[in-house]
């Protein structure tokens, strides 16, 4: 049987090490056009921006029993297009493939007409071109002698609209509960 020695010196070096690297490889400065050059400044604006994270949440977060792990909730489309269809049954909903599909749903006036909506969300991004919604109108003559048709009208564009409203509004949301004042005290020991 093989025994295994534990190191603990070697594994520090090794987490440290690629925490470094990590840090190192992930430093974007971006343009330098749009930072300000002194760091102090740099810092400020990264965290308003919600760009930096402090170290103090994450040690708040690992007391509280875990991560905070908020998954399709903190993108404002997907939570706006749920809410906006929350009426309609859903037949597929997949985040990671970044899809909606409701089922065939009738408002019980007309029976023989039923519609069924797509959502199909191409970026993360609140603007026009983030998602693609898709309208199936049915028309049934008969129990089974029916039509299925996509169309594209005011209903589209109304629902368009009423997604990328309400996900503005969830995005501003989030800003402005994230949103803390930079005191400059970064690195400073009481």
């Amino acid at each position: 049987m093989q025994t295994f020695s534990f190191n603990f010196k070697k594994i520090l070096t090794f987490f440290c090490a690629g925490f470094v690297f990590v840090a190192l490889y992930s430093c974007n400065p971006g343009d330098a056009r749009k930072n300000p050059p002194n760091p102090e400044l740099r810092v400020k604006k990264n965290l308003e921006e919600g760009r930096g994270f402090r170290l103090n949440n994450v040690i708040k977060n690992r007391r509280k029993g875990g991560g905070n792990f908020e998954f399709a909730s903190s993108n404002e489309l997907w939570r706006a297009s749920l809410d906006t269809i929350d009426f309609m049954p859903l037949s597929s909903v997949n985040y990671s493939g970044g899809i909606i599909v409701t089922d065939w749903y009738s408002d019980g006036a007309n029976l023989n007409e039923s519609v069924k909506i797509s959502i199909r969300f191409l970026s993360n991004e609140v603007s026009v071109d983030a998602i693609d919604i898709k309208i199936f109108y049915k028309e049934c003559n008969q129990v089974m002698n029916c039509e299925v048709t996509q169309k594209k009208g005011p209903l589209l564009t109304e629902l368009k609209r009423e997604i990328l409203n309400k996900a503005a509004l969830y995005k501003k949301q989030t800003k402005d509960k994230n949103f803390e004042e930079y005191t400059g005290s970064a690195g400073k020991v009481d």
